[in-house]
């Protein structure tokens, strides 16, 4: 694992084939950061799954609200769902959209992000100055890069927990 500076603005993903290191973006995002980690606190992400995956081009999960993996648990409608909280406003920046970044992902609107997000598989350069970028894996992309692909995957991977380093 990553060597990690700043626990409070460092998530720890746990995948099936282990955990990935993010380093949140504060100075960048501080909205979307600060909401990754209330819902980590309050185990929001645990067992959701990855709902849309794309060879080449990125991983997307977050869903909290369809997104869970447990009894009555439907892939069709999870990416549809949020969080209870509100949307955030766009936090665009000139960071690029680099392999193992992390965007906020939404709807046509640029302040509708809530709680899904993606990891770039690749440098997707198309997306800069459209989605917030709020963060980048410092270990673990090699996990990142197994998880099952599909839009959705026949038989999705999760999250299977995602904490604040701070607390862990």
């Amino acid at each position: 694992m990553a060597e990690i500076k700043d626990p409070e603005n460092t998530i720890i993903i746990e995948l099936k084939d282990g955990p990935v290191v993010i380093e949140l973006l504060p100075d960048v995002a501080p909205k979307h950061s600060e909401r990754m980690k209330d819902l980590a606190r309050a185990g929001k992400y645990d067992n959701v799954c990855f709902h849309r995956v794309i060879d080449g081009f990125m991983a997307q999960t977050g869903d909290v609200e369809h997104g869970n993996m447990e009894e009555g648990f439907n892939i069709r409608r999870a990416g549809t769902g949020g969080s209870d909280l509100d949307d955030l406003p766009a936090e665009f920046s000139k960071l690029p959209h680099d392999r193992g970044t992390l965007g906020a992902a939404r709807s046509m609107n640029p302040n509708s992000a809530n709680s899904q997000f993606f990891i770039n598989f690749s440098d997707n350069h198309f997306l800069n100055g459209q989605y917030t970028v709020y963060g980048r894996v410092l270990s673990g992309m090699e996990h990142v890069d197994k998880i099952v692909r599909g839009e959705p995957p026949a038989s999705p991977d999760r999250m299977i927990t995602v904490k604040v380093a701070a607390d862990a």
